[in-house]
């Protein structure tokens, strides 16, 4: 069945069971308007709570829906690596389950998508509390200090990337910070496009400023290492 569709959103759980309810109803509507034939996948990152049964539920009900669930609780970068290592579609999209994103804003994505290899969004009009957008700012320049990619928003929870270049991404836990930095390393192009950003209205943030600042420095000397040692080669001709 894969082979029809373009398009697979991973949308990585953990302990979300207030939210997914929301979650399926806006992916399905997106489904219904997305200018690629799309498909989903949850990634339960080792949920305590109910996300489990409320994710088979919704696999059940829905034949565009799929998941793998983890024995237990890797962090976002092993989720997103276990989306890219599993997914055939030539698309490859990522949506927190917090909806502060919306699934609408992919088809903003997709009109840029042909042309790049990686197209994210920037948050306008950001709908955090003060010392949120304060800590993901400074965290943020700290990134583009080592990294030099431009990226004004480069943890934005919505991106659609060619899946080829996501398969090569060299995953570490922290390196979803980096995924626009990763993909030029690949010689690939990036894009950025205003979306929309909305206040998380269930459940609990799963980052705070420890992990936001102090993370963003240590993966950043990770970061260094991984460009200093990455193996970059095009395959020309075959005989």
């Amino acid at each position: 069945m894969i082979k029809m569709f373009e398009f697979t959103i991973i949308v990585p759980v953990y302990n979300e069971e207030l939210n997914l309810k929301r979650v399926e109803k806006e992916l399905l509507s997106f489904i219904k308007i997305s200018l690629k034939k799309t498909v989903i996948l949850f990634v339960n990152d080792g949920s305590t709570d109910n996300s489990q049964q409320l994710i088979e539920d919704i696999c059940q009900r829905n034949k565009e829906f799929s998941f793998i669930k983890f024995k237990e609780n890797k962090g976002l970068s092993a989720a997103l690596k276990a989306g890219f290592d599993i997914i055939e579609t030539p698309l490859t999209g990522y949506l927190d389950a917090d909806l502060q994103t919306s699934p609408k804003d992919f088809n903003i994505l997709l009109k840029h998508v042909e042309n790049y290899d990686l197209v994210t969004g920037i948050r306008t009009q950001r709908r955090d509390s003060f010392i949120k957008n304060i800590s993901s700012k400074i965290s943020n320049k700290i990134r583009n200090i080592f990294t030099h990619d431009g990226m004004k928003d480069t943890c934005c929870p919505l991106k659609i990337i060619k899946t080829n270049y996501a398969k090569n991404i060299p995953m570490f836990n922290g390196l979803h910070r980096f995924l626009p930095a990763m993909i030029i390393l690949q010689k690939g192009t990036i894009l950025q496009v205003p979306i929309q950003h909305f206040p998380r209205l269930a459940g609990e943030p799963k980052f705070g400023i420890r992990n936001r600042l102090l993370g963003s420095i240590t993966d950043c000397f990770a970061y260094l290492w991984i460009k200093k040692k990455y193996i970059h080669y095009e395959v020309i001709k075959k005989g």
